[in-house]
């Protein structure tokens, strides 16, 4: 006898062709999702004297925009840019402090958990360039990074713009050089020249150094020896000779 066969349903491939579709659209956003790297949050404080334009660097990094006229930061203030380095997602998350001298007591409070540090002096203030040291002292003594020497900061050089420079780049990036080689860069807020460079840099030798930091994590725990297992028998044995004779 032979087994009578269906007649195939003329709606099936329609269907079928509908739910391939489907299955389609419903793995692809999945697939990509699995594909698409982790977004890393970079704490950056940025630091330096009243008046060397700190927030019209922000302003300029994150709005794209500048004024002559900013109110003075009281206290702190932050705002956060994405930005792609070497295809990795990464947001910055960047602390604009006040200048003046009766707010850094309260530095320790918002400097804890930094990633990076940015130091902003004027080109045409010198002495805006020998705060540097004070305010790079400062925020390691209340930061408290686990290692001071390798930790990132960057220098940056503001208002090349202005025809009035006192401070020599050479002189600026000596300075640099003696602190643990940190990059200096020359900025412009006004004319938004190396403005974006510099905070990319900035990003970039910060997630170099977590990098680092995850693999002296995962040597140093590679060496720690293995837990010492032992076996039931060995267990009742040990204690029947801790047992008490009364």
């Amino acid at each position: 006898n032979r087994v009578a066969q269906a007649e195939p349903n003329a709606s099936a491939p329609e269907s079928t062709a509908a739910n391939n579709r489907t299955n389609r659209q419903t793995w692809r956003p999945a697939a990509a999702m699995a594909t698409q790297p982790k977004r890393t949050l970079i704490k950056a404080i940025i630091l330096g004297d009243q008046g060397v334009g700190k927030t019209a660097l922000l302003h300029r990094l994150v709005k794209n925009s500048f004024t002559q006229y900013y109110k003075t930061t009281v206290c702190v203030d932050f705002l956060t840019k994405d930005v792609c380095i070497d295809g990795r997602p990464v947001t910055l998350q960047l602390w604009d402090t006040a200048g003046q001298d009766r707010f850094r007591s309260l530095g320790a409070f918002y400097f804890r958990g930094a990633d990076a540090c940015v130091l902003v002096y004027d080109v045409t203030q010198p002495n805006s360039f020998k705060s540097l040291d004070s305010w790079r002292d400062e925020f390691l003594v209340q930061a408290g990074p686990r290692d001071p020497d390798k930790f990132p900061f960057i220098l940056i050089g503001n208002k090349v713009d202005l025809e009035s420079r006192s401070v020599t780049k050479k002189r600026a990036a000596q300075w640099a050089q003696c602190k643990s080689g940190m990059p200096y860069i020359e900025c412009s807020a006004k004319e938004a020249v190396n403005v974006d460079e510099a905070f990319c840099s900035l990003a970039r030798i910060a997630l170099a150094r977590e990098t680092s930091a995850v693999a002296a994590d995962e040597a140093a725990a590679a060496e720690i020896p293995a837990a010492i297992q032992l076996r039931a028998g060995d267990a009742d044995s040990n204690s029947g000779h801790r047992a008490c004779q009364c």
